[in-house]
């Protein structure tokens, strides 16, 4: 397995471009199985779970093609198999993205349970319970999800999420667009991420109106035809970056940016003491003096509220702070991994349930640590940047499965990390060899 070599202590200083969402990208991927005319997708960044999308496009008898670097002309006009099989779901949740639109144009689809995952169980009976509303039948067999819509289409409903989910409302969007009549989600999810589907999907001519609401209508048309969309910034890791200047005192500036999608990181941040100026409205500046970092308490919450994607760096950056924080985790039961291994560098952290309680400052010191997931992997490196000596970060195939070529954005910004790669060929040349 691949891992980072880091020796912490510098400043980060210079300018660092945002890639596409990761988050965005994989439904918009999943979307152009909705229409067999070409959907073109650009800022599509070269991250791990992308290639894996690619790769169930592809089994599904789609064509993708990357004429240049970070689009994607994707093809499903001769799709001739409607399953996502498990060796693939396990590897990437977001496989399950593939039922909406395979069950919504073909009237059947097979998808692998997802199971649980390092953070946690992230069931999808909220999805299922939404296409049987829709009139779909919905069977478990032998470990997969086998559903059919009722004469190979589904019908508009009116339905709501007893919790908000992200998936599950891009799953049921992307269903109800080709659904007869009218489907109306409440309580449906808000984040950004999904505005850029409704937007993708309107472009293909879907009828979506309500998209970073509670309340999505979408009004069901007889078939959908090729769009040319560009993914929205990754607003996480905008977030992670602003977050790793803070906790070097460096300064740094992001371009290629949404700070509006990041309000309510950026109002915390600020609380803490980072000095974060919007230049225009694609490109920050942070700057932060870490001797008068302020602790400060936090709570997980689905959009526009504190991201559960940030909670595990505000936690690094906290253990720099003067004072004890509270971070209360909400959204997932196992999502403090990170916090042994954080105090493996030296922090001081305790467990309490759904809350951490981080007791700041502490001198962290470099040390061989894990990373348990995305964001643990993120939270490691953002400790270790300012962790005196070396860290050696083991699993980092978590970081790349959602930050694309962080060691040379990182280096780049004066970070001393180098990749110690244990395979002849690594995932982005694979990308680019397939």
């Amino acid at each position: 397995m691949d891992k980072f070599l880091i020796r912490g202590g510098r400043q980060l200083k210079g300018k660092v471009s945002i890639s596409g969402a990761k988050n965005s990208a994989l439904p918009c991927m999943a979307a152009a199985l909705l229409t067999p005319e070409t959907v073109i997708l650009h800022n599509v960044p070269y991250v791990r779970d992308l290639i894996t999308q690619r790769r169930l496009l592809e089994d599904l008898g789609a064509t993708v093609l990357t004429p240049e670097l970070r689009t994607h002309k994707i093809n499903a006009a001769n799709v001739n198999v409607f399953e996502a099989p498990y060796h693939l779901v396990k590897t990437m949740r977001a496989s399950v993205l593939v039922l909406g639109p395979l069950l919504a144009r073909f009237g059947k689809a097979k998808v692998s349970l997802p199971g649980g995952c390092a953070i946690g169980l992230r069931p999808i009976d909220l999805h299922l319970k939404a296409f049987e509303a829709m009139g779909a039948s919905i069977e478990i067999e032998a470990g997969n999800v086998v559903a059919e819509a009722p004469k190979g289409r589904l019908k508009g409903a009116e339905i709501y999420f007893e919790k908000v989910t992200v998936t599950g409302t891009e799953n049921v969007m992307m269903a109800a667009t080709l659904a007869e009549g009218k489907t109306v989600l409440l309580n449906a999810a808000r984040e950004p991420e999904v505005s850029d589907l409704a937007e993708l999907l309107n472009k293909m001519g879907a009828r979506i109106k309500g998209a970073g609401t509670e309340k999505i209508e979408i009004e069901g048309v007889e078939g959908l035809s090729g769009a040319e969309h560009t993914i929205i910034p990754d607003r996480i890791e905008t977030g992670t970056y602003i977050v790793a200047a803070a906790i070097t005192g460096g300064e740094v500036e992001i371009t290629n940016c949404q700070p509006k999608h990041l309000e309510a990181v950026i109002s915390k941040l600020k609380e803490t003491g980072v000095q974060i100026e919007e230049l225009n409205p694609s490109t920050l500046f942070v700057k932060c003096d870490v001797e008068n970092l302020r602790s400060k308490d936090v709570i997980t919450e689905p959009y526009p509220c504190f991201p559960t994607d940030m909670q595990a760096q505000f936690m690094a950056l906290m253990t720099q702070a003067n004072g004890i924080s509270k971070i209360t985790e909400t959204i997932f039961e196992n999502r403090f991994i990170h916090a042994a291994e954080l105090n493996r560098l030296g922090a001081k952290i305790e467990i309490n349930g759904k809350t951490a309680i981080v007791y700041g400052k502490t001198k962290l010191s470099g040390a061989p640590v894990i990373a348990s997931d995305l964001r643990a992997s993120a939270s490691l490196v953002i400790a270790a940047l300012c962790a005196s000596g070396e860290t050696l970060i083991d699993r980092v195939y978590h970081i790349d499965r959602g930050y694309e070529n962080v060691v040379n954005k990182l280096r780049s910004l004066g970070a001393d990390i180098e990749r110690i790669t244990t395979s002849s060929v690594n995932f982005v040349e694979e990308a680019k060899i397939t």
